[in-house]
């Protein structure tokens, strides 16, 4: 790995907290809620996450051939202890948090390794499931190397939206954005190390 980590970061006895989120009003009734370093020892839960979570590649049908995954996958479903502490803490203080706008809580967290610039997830929206008819949100935190995340009307009607996602970065999508817009991480020249664990509430994929 060629991540380095940053003298900034959250100490461990930093406290979750939501004081700084900033909500950024998409169109059709869609948000993206950002927290820069959210997230308390990013560097720890990062070493853990790469050492402990049991990656898989995964290979998937693109028109007439199967192709490699871009990069590598995991998920904890409902009741799956999560391979730290902190990621605990942070899907019980995001319940906490939209439990008024979101009226349940978080239940799963999927993983994704991004090694490299090379990696990346193209466009989509979560709308396996519930996703697909009604308002819901999608919570990621990042941890590594930077990243951007690139987000587009499904439907055109308002420019693009680039949001970079730092170490120790929290973003929340919510309303109808899994189904109004698009969101994606496209490949860089170069990239160091990044993972993104997304909280999602049952039945949302």
């Amino acid at each position: 790995m060629d991540f380095q980590s940053t003298l900034f970061a959250p100490s461990a006895s930093a406290a979750l907290s939501f004081a700084g989120v900033e909500r950024h009003e998409l169109t059709r009734g869609a948000w993206v809620d950002v927290a820069r370093g959210w997230l308390p020892e990013p560097d720890d839960v990062f070493e853990t996450l790469v050492r402990d979570v049991p990656w898989r590649a995964d290979r998937r049908q693109m028109y007439d051939r199967i192709v490699d995954v871009p990069r590598l996958l995991h998920t904890y479903m409902i009741g799956e202890e999560l391979p730290h502490a902190r990621l605990t803490e942070a899907r019980d203080a995001l319940s906490a948090h939209y439990a008024e706008e979101l009226g349940e809580p978080f239940r799963t967290a999927g993983c994704c390794y991004y090694r490299d610039g090379r990696d990346s997830v193209a466009w989509h929206g979560d709308t396996i499931g519930r996703g697909k008819t009604t308002d819901t949100m999608v919570a990621i935190v990042s941890v590594g190397d930077p990243r951007r995340l690139h987000l587009r009307p499904r439907l055109g009607g308002a420019e693009p939206v680039v949001l970079e996602m730092g170490h120790g970065d929290l973003v929340t999508m919510g309303g109808s954005c899994q189904r109004t817009w698009e969101h994606a991480v496209p490949k860089v020249a170069h990239a160091g190390p990044r993972i993104s664990v997304q909280f999602r509430p049952f039945n949302v994929f």
